[in-house]
């Protein structure tokens, strides 16, 4: 009697295994199971495999190295019976998994199973039925990890912490509180140690202008330790500035939880500040980047600065000669410029200056900064916001008032095909039916997009308050730049200006054309602006 038996055993996370006293990954009670199923059938095992941390619902057959080394066994007739614990330890992919278990009984392998026994293939029904089995194993599974998922969001949407390691910034505390299993959960709690790093990161990152690398290279410096003990690294950076958690909320893929104030260590904003930050210095924007890739050096303006008679973009700089100070005789400086990048490489037909000399050029982009802050301050806060908040209701307002007008004359296109479409079922339209059904079809399409549009801009009208609020803080923020620039350091600088001036062309003679950002233009269009570059 054929009875030499393979065994299979799965599980589909590294936290199912044990380990046993050698510290081997083990998985007990399924092997515990197949060696009492072959003991009772009389079946010698001459071959064992398992697959730790494997997934049957997302891995496939072909990337399973486990299962292929079994059907090699098979093709070389070393077993005669494949034996696991239940039939969807051999996976739980409804249009596959069906097929493996039956090549193994093409080959002329039984397989059997310690809880539902043999899988036959000897009628239509043994196929059905096997075919069924599986696709209730791949929905089984699919809901296990809906149900999982929903579990988490609904944890975290009650101010839950989700589980695993606590964020750089926080402890693990126990929370008095057990799950199902008994198991007593932790929970968030701010560590002030860590909270102040934290925040020196957001404040380097969104107000100096520094990079990850650069960030991390500082706390270094400064005698820093990541909680492992380790230097910091510019990636554990980049996941800090990216983390919602700081800002006290939590979050598990699209569930939020509400804001926490005990687990807030920066405010929302500095964290939004810092995502714009973040993409606007990607590859992706490049070409249109107005914020600094980094803020070394002293220049004031950096990758918004461009050739205004051939459009390249403007570098730094320099000879690597040093000179007196005209001011300072004593003192020595490097003489450091704008160049047009198009005109030295020859990549562009500029008939522009080479050069610009750094410190002239940076000069009047800091008079004009100043002069323009003073002339803000010297306007009362409640006449420009409340100027911008009229103009941008009245642009709403004109906006609703248009689609809605274009939605009133689709209607009434649309109901006068429909008329025809009648008349034409009578036979008194000179227009074909099947034109008209097409044309009452497409009426209907566009009805539908500008009643969303319409209803889009209904809302946008509706949100008066929180375009008041917006631009309070907006114009809020722009005076605390202006407070803090007499004293700024030169990144703090570079990153108030590259926040104002989203563009610079500078042409011969020093001549400029500059470009505000839209958040600050909708600010200045009430300052006389030739007046303050005078």
């Amino acid at each position: 009697m054929k009875n030499r038996v393979c065994t299979l055993y799965r599980v589909s996370t590294d936290k199912q295994v044990d380990h046993n006293d050698k510290n081997q990954a083990d998985i007990p009670m399924q092997r515990k199971a197949c060696r009492a199923f072959c003991d009772k059938m009389g079946w010698t095992i001459v071959h064992e495999e398992q697959e730790e941390g494997v997934s049957g619902h997302k891995v496939r057959a072909e990337n399973r190295d486990k299962l292929q080394i079994i059907k090699n066994l098979a093709r070389q007739k070393k077993f005669d019976i494949l034996l696991v614990f239940m039939f969807d330890r051999i996976g739980r992919i409804a249009d596959e998994t069906p097929f493996v278990v039956e090549w193994f009984v093409k080959q002329g392998i039984e397989v059997w199973s310690t809880q539902e026994g043999q899988q036959r293939f000897d009628s239509h029904t043994d196929k059905l039925t096997n075919y069924i089995r599986f696709w209730q194993a791949d929905g089984e599974s699919e809901k296990t990890s809906i149900r999982t998922k929903t579990a988490l969001g609904q944890l975290v949407e009650a101010g839950g912490f989700k589980g695993g390691l606590a964020p750089y910034g926080y402890d693990l505390v126990k929370s008095g509180r057990f799950n199902k299993r008994k198991h007593e959960l932790y929970k968030l709690v701010v560590n002030e140690a860590e909270a102040a790093v934290v925040r020196t990161i957001f404040e380097k990152y969104v107000h100096e202008g520094y990079g990850a690398q650069r960030i991390a290279t500082y706390l270094n410096r400064q005698g820093y330790r990541a909680r492992t003990g380790k230097m910091w690294h510019h990636a554990t950076i980049r996941g800090i500035v990216c983390n919602l958690t700081y800002t006290g909320i939590l979050r598990c893929g699209e569930s939020r939880s509400q804001e926490l104030p005990h687990l807030q260590i920066i405010e929302p904003e500095l964290f939004e500040t810092a995502q714009r930050i973040r993409t606007a210095r990607a590859n992706s924007a490049a070409q249109e980047r107005h914020v600094p890739m980094n803020t070394r050096g002293k220049s004031l303006l950096s990758g918004n600065v461009y050739c205004g008679h051939c459009g390249a973009r403007l570098a730094l700089t320099t000879n690597g000669k040093s000179y007196p100070c005209k001011e300072e005789p004593h003192r020595v400086v490097k003489r450091v410029r704008y160049i047009c990048y198009g005109k030295t490489r020859k990549q562009t037909d500029c008939n522009g200056q080479t050069g610009y000399t750094a410190h002239i050029l940076d000069g009047i982009i800091d008079k004009l900064v100043r002069r323009i802050f003073e002339r803000m301050k010297a306007i009362p806060k409640s006449e420009i916001v409340n100027l911008r908040y009229q103009e941008k209701m009245e642009e709403r307002k004109c906006l609703l008032q248009s689609v809605r007008a274009e939605y009133t004359k689709a209607v009434s296109e649309r109901d006068m095909l429909k008329v025809e479409v009648i008349k034409a079922l009578r036979g008194e339209s000179a227009f074909p039916k099947d034109l008209l059904g097409a044309m009452v079809t497409e009426a209907e399409t566009r009805c539908r997009e500008l009643q969303e549009s319409m209803e889009a801009a209904q809302a946008a009208y509706d949100e008066g308050k929180t375009v008041l609020a917006s631009l309070n803080a907006q114009y809020d923020e722009i005076i605390s730049w202006s407070e803090l620039y007499d004293t700024a350091s030169i990144e703090a600088k570079k990153m108030i200006v590259s926040s104002l001036i989203s563009r610079v062309d500078v042409y011969r003679g020093y001549k400029l054309h500059i470009e505000f950002t839209i958040d600050f233009e909708q600010f200045c269009r009430g300052l006389d602006f030739e007046a303050v570059a005078a």
